[in-house]
């Protein structure tokens, strides 16, 4: 009996200590999302697509500016008449530039394709960012709640053992019997199954968070609901999320592109104008008996009027693709609005049954460990089994284990909810990192004529 108590004690001393807030220096949530932002090689990768599609403007800009060549040519030629050789050498170098004067505004229309497609893809980088941050909140909470769920399990088998122990004592003094150890023994061994599949769990969790992250788990500090950051109810998050979410805002744009898309093909049916101009050097060399050596030199202007008329069936079957892309690309817009309206709905109905979650398991914690004390003390006078002590053990450790994944999904619900309505960003919850802003890429190329280097100097 005092052995037993002593245990008890022990146990929960040690479950205390090891659910007890971390000291400072242990890693915040805030301080894993900013490395998260800093080190994700999706992320990484996801702005490098994004500076790959600015260079489509300069692109673009390039059918408004000249084009300048250079040409070169050598020929030479041996004639043998009535057995005389004559030998005939020239040579041509010169320059030539051609310059579109009208093209039917596809030039001017795929240049607004292309800068509405930057705009997209900007709004699909902060989507991007915003899910990351999700994801490696929702990491470092599954290390926490993993990490809690072993040391549960262990205080579990640590209890259990002590059972173990006491159920077969009895049994030797006569005061159990034979089937009061076996459940004993049988709960014991159940509890070290778990207890290995509980580790198992968060090791696999700390991987997933060094995936994320960038990073090893180490102490992690408890983290709280972003509820300051969130609207004041359902309705609200859905319209702030209609207007403010990124996957919205960048298929709209994508719209706007398709439409760019379409007046560009259009334009291939209009006239189109240009003009060209070069000079040119040329030298001529003959054999002495056909004539003398004479050099030139020679330049043109002139322009170019050309009217389509037939293409075989070519423009008018991208007009056409073009249409159809651009209803494709509008239904893409109700599309991501239907998703985001079931995230913005799914999040805040778990964020509000996991606040109800917590409460509700805190009250089952006490009333379960106030049933299995009194449980312990009616076994120890024989109006309890050590099958009903092994009964309200379990009932407790569920409980416990329930109310860590509440507090779990508390924390990432309501930063899901604050990623479904398209704020889940690196200004509201003032991260100490150095925000990516990938307009410093965009206006660094954007008007670029020639360079075949990148800006960070690659």
């Amino acid at each position: 009996m005092p052995s037993i108590r002593k245990s008890l004690f022990a146990a929960v001393l040690v479950s205390a200590t090891a659910l007890s807030p971390i000291v400072a220096s242990a890693e915040t949530i805030f301080g894993a999302l900013s490395k998260a932002y800093q080190n994700n090689s999706s992320l990484n990768s996801a702005r490098a697509g994004v500076r790959v599609t600015d260079e489509g403007v300069p692109l673009a800009k390039s059918g408004w500016r000249p084009t300048i060549n250079g040409q070169a040519d050598v020929d030479y030629q041996n004639t043998r008449v009535s057995g005389a050789s004559n030998k005939l050498s020239s040579a041509s170098v010169g320059i030539v530039i051609n310059q579109s004067l009208f093209d039917g505004f596809q030039t001017r229309n795929n240049v607004a394709a292309a800068e509405s497609r930057v705009s997209a893809s900007v709004e699909s980088l902060r989507n991007t960012e915003e899910n990351i941050l999700f994801t490696a909140a929702q990491a470092y909470m599954d290390v926490i709640r993993d990490r809690q769920v072993a040391v549960l399990t262990e205080q579990n088998l640590q209890f259990l053992t002590e059972q173990a122990r006491a159920a077969r004592s009895r049994f030797e003094v006569g005061e159990g019997t034979r089937t009061d150890v076996a459940q004993a023994d049988a709960s014991r061994s159940s509890a070290v199954a778990q207890l290995s599949a509980a580790r198992a769990q968060a090791l696999a969790s700390a991987a997933s968070y060094h995936q994320i992250v960038g990073d090893e788990p180490g102490k992690l500090k408890g983290a709280s609901p972003l509820a300051k950051l969130l609207p004041s109810n359902l309705g609200a998050a859905i319209t702030i999320a209609s207007a403010e979410h990124p996957a919205i805002l960048a298929t709209q744009h994508l719209v706007d592109a398709a439409g760019f898309s379409v007046k560009s093909n259009e334009g291939a049916l209009l006239p189109q104008l240009s003009a060209s101009a070069g000079i040119s050097q040329d030298y001529l060399h003959r054999s002495p008996d056909i004539g003398t050596n004479g050099d030139s030199t020679s330049a043109n202007i002139g322009a170019t009027l050309t009217i389509p008329i037939y293409s075989g069936g070519r423009t008018s079957a991208l007009v056409r693709q073009s249409k159809e892309s651009l209803s494709q690309a509008r239904i893409e817009v109700d599309v991501s609005r239907d998703q985001v309206r079931n995230a913005v709905t799914s999040a805040w109905t778990q964020y509000t049954a996991a606040q109800q979650g917590v409460v509700a398991n805190r009250e089952v914690i006490a009333a379960a460990q106030l049933a299995l004390n009194g449980v312990i003390e009616e076994r120890n006078v024989g109006q309890r089994t050590t099958l009903d002590v092994l009964n309200a053990q379990n009932a407790v450790i569920t409980a416990k284990i329930e109310l860590a994944n509440s507090e779990h999904d508390v924390v990432v619900a309501s930063y899901a909810i604050l990623s479904a309505i398209g704020r889940l960003s690196v200004e509201r919850l003032a991260l100490q990192v150095t925000k990516y802003r990938p307009e410093e890429h965009y206006n660094a190329v954007k008007d670029k004529w020639i360079g075949l280097r990148t800006p960070d100097g690659r």
